[in-house]
């Protein structure tokens, strides 16, 4: 009678003498030892992010650690680096810059989109309602035409008022009613026709929507957002006018470790620990292409479409390609000046979260002030997606540095009629008196705020 050993024994032999051969480093990294990569739990409000190391989550970690360098390099003040929820990677200047609020300037705008999807999951608005409907009547509250558009045209910014990004911004804080001041400014061209980017039109969206919601609107976004997703109301500032409306372009100071959770509830296609806060409909619609501008959605960039228009500074400029060709075309992001960026890429279950100050280095003006995609996105993404070992991902080659546009008439940007507009919008409302009030409530509230926030810290 023979003895027979079975296949599986005999397989586990070959193995273990090609390994005795080839190193067992070899065997270590094979399939038959690779594990499933972790996916990890959110935090709570005072919890910290769960670590995973790059190879646990299927990253080369020296590739990631490359990406990492290239970023703390190129002005990055905290970098943080998450797949499958777990953080992996994070910059030098972290430990001293995660808990400190930064201005994220046009993120806000982002947060104020999301706020409008969570109204509009609770049937408070319509996508398609026309501002009207929400708007106090009488003097100074816009024409028929500027009644008319609708909360779409808002959040994809045709609008189709007249703009002025610098000197949009130039009276913050002196302002005594921002919506007044966006529907004082007058129409070039026809609502949903053009893509044009504002600072008013999100400042109007945010009044919109706490009128639409029938509460102050920071308060909306403590209840509905920040405290689902554990951001504590100690841990940030976002600033008001005169009149306590809440800026909807900028002014959202908030620590770096508290801005990647609003990064990652987007990667969770709008769930935070087992709890949907917005809808998969609305985290579907904002990611997408808009008419008139493929590369942004709702106040939010996008990397599907074949072109993109960047801001009006020093001029809008539109090159043939998607906005960041080195990453994955479902990458999205939360954009602000100077490249304080969440960018989501759902196929990768990747976040990416940073703030600084510039880092483009091509020489192109409208990349070079962060007024549209340019190479600092572009060369960190092609050294990161290099480090994903479980998905192929084609290498594009250098950037493609698009043309010099010298185009810089401070008419695009600064403005002197739009300063004017913000500072006297209608015969009741001007840079002293509006609506019958010397307005204060919003400065007081600004000082209680930063005031929180410092004794917070």
């Amino acid at each position: 009678m023979h003895c027979v050993r079975p296949p599986r024994a005999s397989a586990l032999l070959v193995i273990f003498f090609l390994c005795l051969g080839l190193g067992a480093h070899l065997c270590a990294s094979g399939p038959l030892s690779r594990r499933a990569p972790r996916q990890c739990e959110l935090p709570d409000a005072d919890g910290a992010f769960e670590t995973s190391t790059p190879s646990e989550q299927n990253l080369d970690p020296a590739v990631v650690a490359e990406a990492i360098a290239y970023a703390g390099t190129h002005n990055r003040l905290s970098i943080q680096i998450f797949r499958r929820n777990c953080l992996v990677a994070t910059g030098a200047l972290d430990p001293l810059t995660d808990q400190t609020p930064f201005q994220v300037f046009s993120v806000t705008k982002s947060v104020v989109s999301i706020l409008t999807g969570m109204a509009y999951d609770q049937k408070k608005l319509g996508l398609d309602d026309a501002i009207d409907k929400y708007l106090p009547t009488g003097e100074g509250w816009g024409d028929a035409a500027h009644r008319a558009i609708t909360i779409k045209q808002l959040l994809t910014e045709t609008a189709g008022m007249r703009e002025s990004i610098l000197a949009e911004a130039a009276t913050v804080t002196t302002e005594t009613s921002i919506p007044q001041e966006a529907l004082a400014e007058p129409l070039e061209h026809e609502p949903g026709t053009f893509f044009e980017y504002s600072q008013r039109v999100p400042d109007l969206l945010a009044f919109v929507v706490q009128q639409a919601v029938g509460q102050d609107l920071q308060e909306f976004a403590q209840e509905h957002l920040f405290s689902p997703i554990g951001i504590e109301q100690d841990k940030y500032f976002w600033l008001r006018d005169r009149s306590g409306n809440t800026y909807g372009y900028a002014w959202l100071f908030i620590p770096p470790q508290q801005l990647a959770k609003l990064g990652l509830l987007m990667q969770n296609d709008g769930v935070w620990k087992q709890t949907r806060l917005l809808s998969s409909d609305y985290v579907a619609q904002l990611s997408q292409p808009s008419e008139h501008n493929p590369c942004y959605g709702y106040l939010f960039w996008n990397n599907r479409g074949q072109t993109c228009t960047g801001a009006n500074i020093p001029a809008a400029q539109t090159v043939n390609r998607s906005a960041i060709p080195s990453a994955p075309p479902d990458l999205y992001a939360m954009v602000g000046a100077l490249h304080q960026n969440n960018f989501i890429i759902p196929s990768l279950d990747m976040t990416v979260t940073w703030t600084g100050l510039f880092g483009d280095e091509a020489p192109n003006l409208s990349g070079i002030l962060s007024a549209q995609p340019a190479d600092l996105y572009y060369n960190f993404f092609r050294i990161l997606m290099r480090a994903v070992q479980d998905q192929h991902i084609p290498d594009p080659g250098p950037y493609p540095v698009p043309p010099l546009d010298l185009d810089v008439n401070p008419a695009n940007y600064l403005s002197i009629p739009v300063v004017l507009n913000d500072l006297f919008p209608n015969p009741d409302c001007n840079v002293v008196f509006c609506n019958g009030t010397i307005p204060t409530k919003g400065l007081v509230e600004n000082v209680q705020a930063i005031v929180g926030t410092v004794l917070g810290l």
